[in-house]
């Protein structure tokens, strides 16, 4: 039996470079036929981006495309509107994620979607919500970051590296797809009641927004009482009256921090993660790991509260111990105790790790030809009766003449839509024409 969550639905994908594309790739590999619409010629931006090899696909495009149709299709000609309203005719959801207004100016609006086909769900992806003063700005990665609170609250507290600064999570491109993703399954539930799509509007900003929610917290908790007892500022900092950037600390109630380690000098990431819980018994574990069981009676040291107000002194000491000992041996060490701790994975480690590649957290797609095998991220969770086939990205148009072909266009159209600059790019004249 197929148990593919999607199996049967069928997705038009107008989307380009990341936000859009990381949700149209998890709907096919949720069992969606997804149909990519891309510029004859030149295709999704992320094709040319940072590639390789001139003559392939970039990574870039490969990790966010794979198990799509790729139609090549100009929807601004007379034909191309005809071929994409036959699509849309048929289709449960439509995604697009182009600059405010074009799709209204291109004639595939919400409303005008809607009107061709009532079933169809509408997903879009603005850099915005349409709400905010910001709405008409040309949004990227760093730009929902900046304007979500990520920015301000990430990054060193003193010193001249203490400027707001991005994360290296793509907050506002992959984790935006994500979010747009929840919202079409959503409707998709919601149509099994109603019989009618709706629109799911996802902006950059809200996605950003969401995952900085423990910030709006603190903020709060800042309004409330004038400091934040978790953040290394205290109790020796005056706070200002927004969140400031907090380093490493953990960000919640336990004092976790980034502890250098032996081989630091070779290697930027010889360091380990170690988290002390407020629990009592955890503590009392804590420092048995360590052999510090003089902190238990110590006043400074043997309540949450207290440690809180001395955090430098702890955090030196156990600095102390973490550089005589190798990241890994660390967890050795302490993870029989209880104590939440990791090493510190750099991009090589992680995509060595043969225990990741378990069908879903790290995949390998053979994509054939010059380019072989590449690693991607699979599908972020598991199912218990639904395992995801991962199969290669498609080339430029590669599906043009079957996807048109099974919407009923004949061979004579198929020819002519690529000699139209409909499907393919204009001829150019001979030269000196």
């Amino acid at each position: 039996m197929n148990t593919a969550p999607l199996q049967g639905i069928k997705v038009i994908d107008f989307t380009s470079v990341q936000s859009g594309p990381s949700c149209t790739q998890l709907l096919a590999w949720l069992g969606a036929e997804v149909i990519k619409i891309e510029r004859p010629g030149t295709g999704d931006a992320t094709r040319k981006e940072l590639q390789f090899d001139p003559n392939e696909p970039s990574y870039y495009f490969l990790q966010l495309n794979s198990d799509k149709k790729s139609l090549a299709l100009d929807a601004a000609t007379p034909d191309g509107k005809e071929i994409l309203t036959r699509l849309i005719k048929t289709a449960d959801i439509f995604v697009e994620n182009l600059h405010p207004g074009a799709m209204d100016k291109l004639g595939f609006s919400w409303e005008a979607v809607h009107q061709l086909n009532p079933r169809c769900i509408y997903g879009t992806i603005k850099g915005f919500p349409e709400s905010s003063r910001f709405k008409d700005l040309k949004a990227y990665e760093p730009i929902a970051q900046v304007t979500a609170a990520a920015a301000t609250t990430t990054g060193w507290y003193s010193g001249p590296d203490n400027i707001p600064t991005q994360s290296g999570a793509a907050l506002g491109d992959s984790n935006t797809g994500m979010h747009l993703t929840i919202g079409l399954l959503a409707a998709l539930a919601q149509r099994e009641k109603t019989g009618e799509g709706c629109y799911v509007y996802q902006s950059m900003h809200n996605a950003c927004l969401n995952l900085c929610r423990i910030k709006t917290r603190d903020q709060l908790t800042l309004d409330r009482i004038g400091y934040l007892t978790q953040y290394p500022q205290y109790p020796n900092e005056k706070f200002p009256d927004y969140v400031p950037r907090s380093g490493n600390t953990e960000g919640s109630g336990v004092l976790g921090w980034t502890y250098k380690c032996k081989g630091w000098e070779t290697d930027p990431n010889a360091y380990a993660y170690i988290i002390l819980q407020r629990g009592v018994k955890d503590f009392e574990k804590a420092c048995q790991a360590f052999g510090f069981e003089d902190w238990l009676t110590n006043p400074d040291f043997n309540t949450a509260d207290a440690r809180d107000r001395h955090k430098d002194e702890i955090i030196d000491r156990i600095g102390k111990w973490a550089i005589t000992r190798d990241k890994y041996d660390i967890v050795k060490e302490l993870a029989p105790y209880g104590v939440p701790c990791a090493p510190v994975i750099n991009t090589r480690e992680l995509l060595n790790d043969e225990s990741l590649y378990d069908g879903n957290t790290l995949v390998r797609i053979n994509q054939g030809g010059n380019i072989g095998e590449f690693v991607t991220v699979g599908v972020p969770f598991t199912m218990s009766n639904y395992q995801p086939t991962y199969g290669p990205c498609p080339t430029l148009g590669g599906n043009t003449d079957e996807v048109l072909a099974a919407y009923g266009f004949t061979a004579d159209e198929i020819a002519r839509f690529k000699t139209n600059g409909t499907t393919a790019p204009m001829p150019k004249p001979a030269a000196g024409k």
